[in-house]
């Protein structure tokens, strides 16, 4: 237990952390509505007129499109092989099995930038086979990282359920499909929709790798924003777009804790 002064230092410690982490974000919701274009503060007044141009803005709505798009397809690749590989190191004893670990977390360790210099060179190296930039690779790019996170999740999952009631299942005749989507998929099911989630947020924001393997032809909205936030006519409707998404990034990370939760607590 914690004395009184530790708890006092603890607290405010956390306070000054919460702040230092959530004050910028509510100053964008507030500019948002900052009558102001150069956003002075204390805002002169307020307006809706900004959000009025950001929903008519058809720049960044093909930007946020084509973001979806990307992010879905990215968590999608990322389920099924980050799902596999980790089932093959948690579930099975090999040769080279704690490198294979190492190899599939390493990439959302390395600087965005090293990712993306190297992606860029591969996909170039390649370009005599018919590869150009543009949204496969971009795809491509986000699904090296969005591995690791369903990796992660569903690996822990797998650890702390052990396999007493999958080899319970194989001694009562079922088979290994059987028992996967009877025993197994329901008790990891939590993980890998937390995983999918997670993934999906991470590639919807990501700039430094989409910078370097979507081309000139893609536009996600992380960089649709960089490149209009220093437009004096353009900056009042990235600072809504922004302010959106700093609402819109709470509905994932809050789903995957509750799922994440929620399948902790069935098994306790």
């Amino acid at each position: 237990m914690l004395s009184t002064p530790a708890r006092i230092v603890v607290s405010l410690c956390m306070a000054i952390g919460l702040v230092i982490l959530y004050v910028p974000l509510a100053l964008i919701v507030l500019n948002s509505f900052n009558s102001s274009r150069t956003f002075s503060f204390p805002p002169p007044g307020f307006t809706l007129e900004w959000w009025v141009d950001a929903f008519h803005s058809r720049g960044a709505a093909d930007a946020l499109a084509t973001s979806v798009i990307a992010g879905l397809c990215a968590a999608a690749i990322a389920l099924v092989l980050g799902t596999m590989a980790a089932f093959a190191v948690q579930r099975f004893r090999f040769f080279g099995r704690q490198s294979i670990n190492f190899l599939v977390v390493l990439p959302i360790t390395l600087p965005g930038i090293i990712t993306g210099i190297a992606l860029a060179s591969t996909f170039t190296a390649l370009g005599p086979l018919g590869v150009t930039l543009g949204m496969a690779t971009v795809i491509i790019g986000h699904a090296t990282f969005c591995i690791v996170i369903v990796y992660n999740n569903v690996q822990a999952r797998l650890r702390r359920m052990g396999t007493s009631l999958e080899e319970a299942s194989g001694d009562l005749g079922g088979s290994g499909w059987q028992t996967f989507l009877w025993v197994t998929l329901p008790q990891v099911r939590g993980a890998l929709a937390a995983g999918v989630l997670l993934a999906f947020a991470l590639s919807f924001d990501e700039i430094v790798v989409t910078t370097f393997t979507a081309g000139p032809a893609v536009q996600t909205l992380p960089i649709w924003i960089f490149q209009n936030l220093f437009r004096p006519n353009q900056a009042p409707v990235v600072n809504v777009v922004a302010a959106v998404l700093t609402i819109l990034a709470i509905i994932p990370v809050w789903i995957s804790q509750r799922l994440a939760g929620d399948s902790v607590t069935s098994r306790v």
